[in-house]
């Protein structure tokens, strides 16, 4: 079965290198997204809430910056809970106050300061990345400030002792292992070559995904952030001819990569994470997005009608993106905490390290370090030119 698999992947990939379109089918069929659990939080909650004027949330990381597409998206995501909290609480209006770390460890410190010091911001949606995050994830813990990540992954974020770090997905080290059964076992590939950024992220989860590959991790290659010529790393490849890449890092350096690769009539299968999951990858790589694959600990919006509509509502008509649930779920709890009367950010910590409950993305509870109890990965492709969901990755055993 893993012979013909690999047949199947390796004949989509010369497809579309023979004619740019790729008719690539996949390895098994398209799964159904899951559907909106019936006791997901709503940020509206009973529209009797009270608090104080002047209550402030924060956002914090890209909006504008390096890979501001995956900024955004979580933004818009906070801005529909926000929105329909607020039209549903009159006598609690809350604030959100937006602020811009172009997605990078030199500027966040800076930035996380500010917000520190704006003494009404009582629970922050942030930082996006995990370079950001080990920058400035010390000064949130310093001032007691909670920090609820929807998107940094690196494992190593929840080790530092911090009592204010809260991650709402799946760390690398549930990612990558599961990368790897994936690209073996359903793409069927036998030699992997793992490229890698030089971004805490990056490096992270090409350490997890190369110790789940074991031998069948044949190569290995690093580029730089902001690079845009890859032709030594392209050959270099070229001579290994694996039977798939994983690039592990962001859309900005990954698409003219994948572009590259192409050019250089490159056949293995591309696969990325869920930093280069977003539709500027694919405007990005043009011809060679199509047929690639991306893992990503987040799950299918497609059923989370009401979320959709808001999100159309907020973003002008643009559909969700990665980890704009994710986003949403975060802004939810942290205002079912300024709902229950909270006021200050002890309360706040508090309130996160005990919350439990279900969202649109999956059921929230964190242990001692911050990490999530339960996490699922996905699987999605790029068909005709849009992302569209795959299979979620069972764990093996």
């Amino acid at each position: 079965m893993l012979a013909a698999t690999a047949s199947l992947v390796l004949g989509a990939c010369a497809a579309r290198t023979e004619d740019g379109g790729g008719d690539d089918q996949g390895s098994q069929p398209q799964a159904s997204a899951p559907a909106q659990a019936a006791n997901a939080a709503d940020p509206a909650g009973d529209g009797n809430a009270q608090c104080d004027a002047g209550t402030k949330l924060a956002y914090a990381g890209t909006i504008n910056g390096a890979n501001a597409a995956l900024g955004q998206n979580i933004l818009n995501g906070v801005k529909v809970a926000i929105e329909r909290h607020n039209s549903n609480n009159p006598n609690c209006q809350v604030e959100l106050q937006e602020f811009e770390t172009e997605g990078t460890p030199d500027r966040a410190p800076g930035i996380v300061t500010q917000i520190v010091n704006t003494q009404d911001i009582i629970g922050v949606v942030g930082l996006p990345f995990s370079g950001e995050s080990k920058a400035a994830g010390n000064i949130f813990d310093d001032a007691g400030l909670v920090q609820l990540t929807p998107s940094a992954t690196n494992p190593a974020l929840s080790e530092n002792g911090w009592k204010t770090f809260f991650r709402g997905l799946g760390n690398d080290n549930t990612q990558g292992p599961a990368a790897a059964q994936f690209i073996t076992e359903e793409l069927g590939a036998q030699t992997v070559c793992v490229v890698r950024d030089d971004s805490e992220y990056g490096i992270g989860l090409a350490n997890s995904i190369t110790e789940g590959l074991g031998d069948k991790a044949s190569c290995q290659e690093e580029v730089k952030t902001k690079q845009t010529d890859f032709s030594a790393v392209v050959n270099s490849i070229k001579g290994e001819n694996p039977d798939a890449i994983f690039f592990s890092g962001y859309y900005q350096e990954a698409a003219p990569f994948a572009q590259q690769l192409f050019d250089a009539g490159v056949e293995a299968q591309f696969v990325g994470p869920d930093g280069v999951k977003d539709d500027e990858f694919v405007k990005g790589a043009g011809d060679a997005a199509e047929g690639v694959y991306f893992t990503c600990p987040c799950v299918p919006a497609d059923q989370f009608t009401e979320f959709n509509e808001g999100y159309e509502k907020q973003s002008g008509g643009k559909a969700p993106g990665t980890y704009s649930p994710e986003g949403y779920d975060l802004a939810t709890i942290l205002l079912k905490g300024i709902d229950s009367g909270v006021k200050d950010r002890a309360g706040m910590l508090e309130f996160v390290k005990n919350y439990e409950g279900q969202g649109l993305t999956k059921s929230f509870k964190w242990n001692e370090k911050g990490e999530l109890a339960e996490s699922t990965v996905w699987t999605y492709k790029v068909e005709n030119g849009q992302i569209v969901r795959n299979t979620e990755i069972k764990p093996q055993g």
